[in-house]
């Protein structure tokens, strides 16, 4: 009967079975790393996949309005200012918005060379052919625009309500303006209430005109 190496002791023949062994598990282990790097690499892929292909849950939405946030302005006093009307026969004038304090006042900037500024501007004409008798008043600010294309603007559409030129976009960066048309529904008190991204429509109009009237 032949002595087994491991019952006496033989220590080569014991290192020689743990080296076997450990190269045995070495493939396994490499394996269950493979597996494991892949599977995470694949996790990582479709959280990226998610975060690119599903929007942001206010930038760029249409008709947006102060219920899901989107403006900073929403619930706080709007900005003032003082800017020079936008007119064909009668000489220049300043609006300062201050002016209509104690009244519900829509304000929306526009650009004549905004495509969707233009598909609004017959609503914006209907709209205030409604309201005006109703003590609303409803101011176009022209942002990053020349006075001259403005006015073409204006007289295309037929627009009579008051509207301002902001030249330099002094206005619209403190509204926080980022793409035209935006609307601002602002109360009585001069707070703005409600804000909307996108051409307006009949729905979204009266639905936050009645924020500002009631």
């Amino acid at each position: 009967m032949e002595p087994n190496d491991n019952l006496t002791g033989n220590p080569e023949a014991s290192s020689s079975e743990r080296l076997t062994g450990q190269r045995k598990s070495h493939p396994r282990r490499r394996i269950v790393i493979f597996v494991g790097v892949t599977l995470l690499n694949i996790a990582l892929l479709g959280l990226l996949i998610w975060a690119i292909t599903t929007p942001a849950s206010h930038a760029g939405q249409s008709n947006t309005d102060s219920s899901v946030g989107g403006n900073a302005l929403v619930g706080h006093v709007a900005p003032d200012f003082a800017l020079t009307t936008l007119t064909e026969n009668s000489p220049a004038s300043e609006i300062h918005l201050s002016n209509f304090k104690g009244k519900p006042v829509v304000l929306n900037f526009w650009a004549s060379w905004c495509g969707p500024c233009q598909d609004e501007a017959p609503f914006l004409r209907s709209a205030w052919q409604q309201v005006q008798s109703k003590g609303v008043v409803l101011i176009g600010v022209d942002d990053n625009d020349t006075a001259v294309d403005g006015r073409i603007f204006l007289h295309k559409y037929n627009i009579s309500y008051p509207n301002v030129s902001d030249a330099n976009g002094a206005t619209s960066i403190n509204y926080g303006v980022t793409a035209n048309p935006e609307t601002f529904f602002i109360n009585r008190q001069g707070v703005v209430v409600a804000w909307l991204a996108g051409p307006l429509t009949s729905a979204t109009f009266q639905s936050n005109l009645q924020k500002i009237t009631s």
